[in-house]
This record gives structure tokens, C-alpha cells and sequence, in this order.
């Protein structure tokens, strides 16, 4: 019976989405020959994360679900007996790396990566806290579905259980290395504020994060399908396409990976939106199989990013996830010249190629970065109000914001050398420390 990671990551009160999980979880042990562990990562505090420990206590017991709830002093435990196992000269870079003093989107979901090789899980599944399920007809519609009906089948396999297929002949061999979909619902960022006000200057914003180099229809054209993810059609039917999946049709969410997850990790950049996007592109680069299907979640968003603290924070991140572009570019654009050459013989990722483009990346210059920010200077002032006390912040912190984008990739980079050797060691420790022996 194989072993699955069904993985919560949450800063946020999210009792019904705990609830939400535990039901999918069930769903998976009811329908499927699985093991079922639940993960959820807590970065709340003490308050909320009692309302969590509540929400789990109220989960229905079943014999192959298993709930792991685990705060940060727990995840830093097993973290720090990880990193040093690892055989790392630099363990605490390390730690630090995948349990910041701030939000990473990317960090949050490596740690589930890591526990989920601890519990000797074979596929991870990821949810968000700020989104929930579609329902038809009183059934809820999982996701968790189509993930265990494909995800680790050699692509060949699989296409029995799909809609249909539209993958290359030399990847049929393959393994199905990612399952996902999108949502439904509000922007995936959340900058609805500003397209309603101004729509020109939203055009303008959100077209940044093309490449610098595009003509100003192309950038238009990405500004007009951007953070939109399946629109607003609710679920109908099933259908599952077995296919080189495009970054662009699927959401963090809402996916599940099988294999590549223990070879790269994601970007451990710090609060920056869309630093945990980067596996999706190196399983369509390297050619690896995928499902496409549309059991989309919902997305909406929580009112503390929208007044306060909360907006200048969020908007902030945006800004970093506009800069970090000028890095992952680089390294998308080199990975899908190399194609299949990112895997090994054996259809494994090459960890060790991919690291190399991520640091050559470091060696960019900063023109592009220094326009990118002058053109969102320009932007939010214009809409005025609290984007223009935004555009003061981003103003008095520009050398600095310049230095963390590259920073960031250097930081990744060293995560990617040193991976595997954590995921080994990771699947040597246990959860928790031994009794009698310090954590």
C-alpha cells in the first residue's frame, strides 16, 4: 500500500479548510489502496493554532488517515536534526533557509517535502488555506481524485484513466511526475483593486513580469490572462488530459508531485509571491508527463493583505515576485533549451544541471531590475493614496530589494546542491526526536 502526503501550509485561521482536508483525506483512504498522511505546517499564533488543534480533534477517525499537526518550534526541530544528518558544512544556513524569520512560500512547501520523506511518503499533494472545494450535486469535488489515478504511473499506463492524451512517444516511458489544476474564483494575486481602478495602469504593473525584451502587445496579452486560473465556470464534468502540462493552465493549490519534488527543491525566496512555482516549469521543460485535469478549487482571499500593514506587505512581495523574474527567466529559458538533457538515463531529474543555471542566473546584471522598479514607481503613484505610500517604501529600500532578487537565486542554488543529501537524511529521521535525546 503506498504512502501519500496530503500537505496544509498556513499562516492564517483556516478551521474549515482543516476540516475541508480531512475529508479529502478520507476520500483518498475510501476510494484508493493508500495510506493517508495529513500535514499541516502551522505558522499561526498560539490563538489560532489552539482553533487548528480544535479543528483536527473534530476530524472523523479512519484506520489509514493519520494527522499530523506540527508548529514551528516542532518543524524546527526535526529541521535542525535533519540538516545536520545531512553531512552539510553549513547546516544552520540551511535551517534558516527552510524555516525564515519571515513568509516563504517556497520554504513552506520544502519543509512538507522533507517531512514527507521522514514519513516515507511517495507523493505529495498540496493545498492552500485561503481556498476551498467545488461541490456538485452535494458531492465535493477533490482534487485528490485524479491525482491518485495517474501520479507515479508510467505514462503509458495511465492513459487508460484520462480523457485523453496529447503527450510526445519518447515520454510514454515516462513516469506521471505532477497532477494538478487551477481555481476558480478571485485573482491567484491579489490585485483586483487595482485593475478596477485603474485598468491601464494593472496592464501596465502586471505586464512586468514578462520578459524585458517582449514587444508591448505581448506583455498586454499576458497582463490580460494573468493570475486569472480556470475563470469562473464551475465544475460540470470530469476531464483529464495526460500531456505536458503548461505552467500556465495550473496553481500551487491545487497539485501533487511524484518523484521530481525529491530531486529539486522550490525556491526558498523570502516574501515574494510566486517563488513556489518552480517545479511546475521544470516538469514541462525536462518532458516529463503530467495531468491536466480541471477539478479546480476555489480561490478567494482574506482581508488582512488588503488594509494596513497587510497591503504595504503584500504589495511588496509582488514587487520582489516582478524583480525575481528577471533571474527565473534566465534559468526557464535555458532549461526548455535543455529539454530532456535535464534528466538522467534513468528519467530522474539532474539536480546538479539545474543548479548551475540557477546560480549562472546570479550573474545578470541589474539594468532590467532598475527599470522594472521605476516603471512600478511611476504606477503607483499615479493610482495615488496608499500605492503611493507603497512607491515610498519600494523608494527607501531599492538597493536593497535590487540585492534580495539576487540574493534569492544564490540562496536557491545552494538549497538545489544540497537537497538530496537532505532528502536522504530526511527519510532517516524521525518526526520526532527520540525520547530522552534532545531535539
Amino acid at each position: 500500500m503506498r504512502r501519500i502526503c496530503l500537505t496544509l501550509p498556513t499562516n492564517r485561521a483556516c478551521p474549515e479548510t482543516i476540516a475541508a482536508l480531512g475529508a479529502e483525506a478520507a476520500y483518498a483512504a475510501a476510494h484508493f489502496d493508500v495510506e493517508v498522511r495529513v500535514l499541516i505546517l502551522d505558522s499561526c499564533p498560539p490563538p489560532v493554532r489552539a482553533g487548528h488543534t480544535e479543528a483536527v480533534r473534530r476530524l472523523p477517525a479512519h484506520p489509514r488517515v493519520t494527522v499530523h499537526h506540527l508548529d514551528e518550534d516542532r518543524q524546527r526541530d526535526f529541521l535542525r536534526r535533519v540538516t545536520a544528518r545531512s553531512g552539510s558544512a553549513k547546516p544552520e544556513l540551511l535551517l534558516d533557509l527552510l524555516l525564515p524569520d519571515t513568509v516563504s512560500y517556497g520554504a513552506c512547501t520544502d519543509r512538507a517535502f522533507l517531512i514527507a520523506a521522514a514519513l516515507g511518503c511517495e507523493s505529495v499533494h498540496r493545498r492552500d488555506s485561503d481556498s476551498r472545494y467545488q461541490v456538485l450535486d452535494g458531492r465535493t469535488v477533490f482534487p485528490v481524485h485524479h491525482e491518485l489515478r495517474a501520479l507515479g504511473s508510467h505514462a503509458a499506463d495511465a492513459a487508460p484513466r484520462v480523457t485523453r492524451t496529447d503527450l510526445p512517444a519518447s515520454a510514454a516511458g515516462r513516469r506521471v511526475a505532477m497532477v494538478a489544476a487551477s481555481f476558480i474564483g478571485e485573482l491567484s494575486v491579489d490585485l483586483a483593486e487595482m485593475r478596477a481602478a485603474d485598468p491601464e495602469v494593472y496592464r501596465d504593473v502586471v505586464g512586468l513580469w514578462a520578459p524585458a525584451h517582449w514587444s508591448a502587445e505581448r506583455k498586454r496579452d499576458l497582463a490580460a490572462e494573468s493570475f486569472l486560473g480556470a475563470g469562473t465556470a464551475p465544475f460540470t464534468a470530469d476531464h483529464a488530459t495526460l500531456t505536458l502540462v503548461d505552467p500556465m493552465r495550473v496553481d500551487m493549490c491545487n497539485i501533487s508531485f511524484h518523484g521530481v519534488h525529491e530531486r529539486v527543491p522550490l525556491p526558498p525566496a523570502r516574501d515574494t509571491i510566486g517563488s513556489d512555482y518552480f517545479l511546475i516549469h521544470l516538469v514541462h521543460s525536462a518532458g516529463l508527463p503530467g495531468v491536466l485535469h480541471n477539478r479546480h478549487i476555489v480561490n478567494y482571499h482574506t482581508g488582512e493583505r488588503r488594509t494596513g500593514p497587510g497591503f504595504r506587505a503584500y504589495q511588496t512581495r509582488f514587487v520582489k515576485f516582478l524583480l525575481s523574474m528577471r533571474y527565473f527567466h534566465h534559468v526557464y529559458d535555458r532549461m526548455a533549451a535543455a529539454g530532456e538533457q535535464l534528466l538522467d538515463d534513468d528519467g530522474r531529474v539532474r539536480a546538479a544541471r539545474v543548479a548551475a543555471l540557477v546560480r549562472e542566473s546570479t550573474l545578470l546584471d541589474r539594468a532590467e531590475n532598475t527599470g522594472r522598479l521605476d516603471a512600478v514607481d511611476r504606477a503607483y503613484r499615479r493610482l495615488g493614496g496608499r500605492y503611493a505610500d507603497v512607491a515610498d517604501l519600494l523608494a527607501a529600500r531599492r538597493e536593497r530589494l535590487l540585492d534580495e532578487a539576487r540574493d534569492d537565486m544564490s540562496d536557491f542554488a545552494l538549497l538545489t546542491e544540497a537537497w538530496e543529501p537532505l532528502v536522504a537524511a530526511a527519510g532517516a529521521t524521525p518526526l520526532t526526536a527520540p525520547a530522552g535525546r534532545p531535539g
